[in-house]
């Protein structure tokens, strides 16, 4: 996940500024949160003073954005100096979360997915400024000229020209699209900026990376990804995605906040259509492993190379600057950095005059960030299984300080419970604007009956609807998920309130009608700035479609 008070999961995304904070109403779990450790022995005297009250700090954070569990790792100096969970797996339930615990990492897999890219460049089997079609003949943009000019390195930095998560909707909730469905698709999604001219966060170009690493390895992302990273790092725990995980292990179960208030359980989520942008689960001892190889060059324990000095030095080399924003109070501009980018599968910015090196991951009910300071050889990981941005942030800039900032110690956890406290203030204003807009004495133009029809997106494919009982139900044909009761707002403008409520998804469906008085297209808008930017519904453009063409 991406550059966002809009949500805090990512993103598919979630990536987010340092001064980003998660935009969900919260309220408490079921049972409070208690600390469960898996501290490396020998390890405790390396803290640093500043984290000698860590564990009091964790409690705060957990209490404060309402999340069950949280797992911590640090490394320095290709030490693991803290490996530790703090809460539980899941609300209710008595099991705790430890170093070993499975969380959804989500778009940290993007770096996984730039490695492998690199590795096959370093074996002569690719070359990242080679184009794309000449790895993937059938690859299509819907701008020629981006077709023809896009290279393997392009895949990785989000300067495509597509807007923010563009084409999500093919994956995100799941679909029943494969990956080469998605990839064919992508021909048809809008290109609304000019290539390598604009940021613009994506995770559908990480699909077609998917395919060229199949394509040129021979093997299954997964089976690459095992094999070849997982397997000589010592990622034993690690797995691909959620259909790997078995009854009974030790996983953490994701949360979110049910119409932007209780938190509860959320049921668990696969992107197999597009496995390179996210899906990885790992716990903070893996994850700590994978950061002293990044912190290393690529250097693995036994003295080889995982990927050379040369690919590691591109993954870590700023190719898409990103505009610095203004932070959302002043209690976080000190996290404001002097410079932003983004490099492969990597963000690249800078705090206490050191350079960061860095990724977040949103999924439904988790979210999580990795951190480097290769400077002073320091990496931090925090994985949450509930959707709060702030709270891994709050964590990660705690540590940080006690490295880069030892003289200060910042109540991180005040100032992101005020800049989310400020988020939810600001969407609530926004819902009452459109309140004040409204016609309340308007009525739809046509009868339930007119709107109902088959309509279809040109990258998307097709949405229903439907009239029932006197109500109009909308249902996207490829997501399950995506179902739920259209009511009246004004005119041709309907509510769309979908049935699973852990979404926070609801949406404005506008119907513009032709001289005839029936329906000539359809237009969708989320209806709150908190919504994840995945829900990328600003992009479709259904249009009726007629019996004769409907597909099944």
């Amino acid at each position: 996940m991406p550059l966002r008070h809009l949500s805090p999961r990512l993103a598919v995304c979630v990536t987010l500024l340092a001064f980003a904070v998660a935009a969900s109403a919260q309220t408490a779990p079921e049972q409070a949160a208690s600390s469960s450790s898996l501290e490396p022995s020998g390890t405790q005297g390396l803290l640093p003073v500043q984290l000698q009250d860590f564990d009091a700090y964790m409690a705060d954070t957990l209490k404060t954005f309402k999340v069950p569990g949280i797992a911590v790792a640090i490394v320095k100096d290709g030490k693991v100096v803290l490996a530790k969970g703090y809460g539980v797996r899941e609300v209710g339930k008595p099991d705790r979360v430890d170093a070993d615990t499975l969380f959804a990492i989500a778009s940290n897999t993007k770096a996984f997915t730039a490695a492998a890219l690199q590795m096959l460049a370093d074996e002569g089997k690719l070359d990242m400024d080679g184009r794309v079609i000449d790895y993937l003949p059938g690859f299509r943009m819907s701008d020629p000229y981006v077709t023809h000019e896009m290279r393997i390195r392009d895949l990785l930095a989000h300067r495509s020209g597509l807007s923010l998560g563009a084409g999500d909707l093919l994956y995100w909730p799941p679909t029943s699209y494969t990956t080469a469905d998605v990839v064919k698709r992508l021909a048809d999604v809008p290109i609304k900026n000019s290539f390598r001219g604009h940021y613009a966060y994506d995770n559908i170009l990480f699909a077609v990376a998917t395919q060229v690493i199949e394509k040129v390895s021979g093997q299954s992302y997964a089976d690459f990804i095992r094999q070849h990273i997982f397997r000589p790092v010592g990622m034993t725990e690690t797995l691909v995605d959620m259909t790997y995980l078995k009854h009974g292990m030790d996983a953490a179960t994701g949360h979110a906040p049910y119409n932007f208030k209780e938190v509860k359980p959320v049921p668990p989520m696969a992107w197999l259509n597009d496995p390179g942008a996210g899906g990885i689960y790992a716990s903070v001892n893996d994850l700590a492993k994978w950061m002293n190889v990044q912190l290393a060059g690529g250097k693995l324990p036994d003295g080889k190379q995982l990927f050379s000095e040369k690919s590691h030095r591109e993954m870590w080399s700023m190719l898409t600057p990103i505009p610095v924003g203004k932070p959302p109070i002043p209690e976080l501009a000190p996290l404001t950095p002097q410079f932003s980018g983004y490099g492969e599968g990597w963000f690249l910015s800078d705090y206490q005059g050191s350079k960061l090196v860095w990724h977040t991951g949103g999924w439904p009910g988790f979210v999580s960030r990795l951190t480097l300071v290769p400077g002073q050889n320091l990496g931090v990981v925090v994985l949450t299984n509930q959707q709060s941005g702030a709270a891994f942030n709050a964590v990660t800039y705690r540590v940080l300080d006690a490295y880069l900032n030892a003289e200060h110690k910042t109540d991180w956890v005040a100032a992101y419970d005020k800049a989310v406290k400020k988020g939810e203030a600001d969407a609530d204003s926004s819902w009452a604007k459109h309140e004040a807009a409204r016609d309340k004495d308007s009525k739809p133009s046509l009868p339930l009956s007119g709107y109902a029809g088959t309509y279809r997106d040109p990258w998307y494919g097709d949405i229903v609807v439907s009239e029932a009982q006197g109500k109009l139900r909308l249902r996207f044909s490829k997501t399950r998920q995506l179902v739920g009761t259209m009511a009246p707002w004004q005119h041709d403008t309907f509510i769309v309130r979908w049935d699973d409520r852990s979404l926070d998804a609801d949406a404005f469906v506008n119907f513009a009608l032709d001289d005839d008085g029936h329906v000539r297209e359809m237009r969708m808008q989320p209806i709150s700035p908190l919504t994840d930017f995945s829900f990328d519904f600003q992009d479709l453009r259904p249009v009726p479609v007629k019996a004769a063409e409907k597909q099944d």
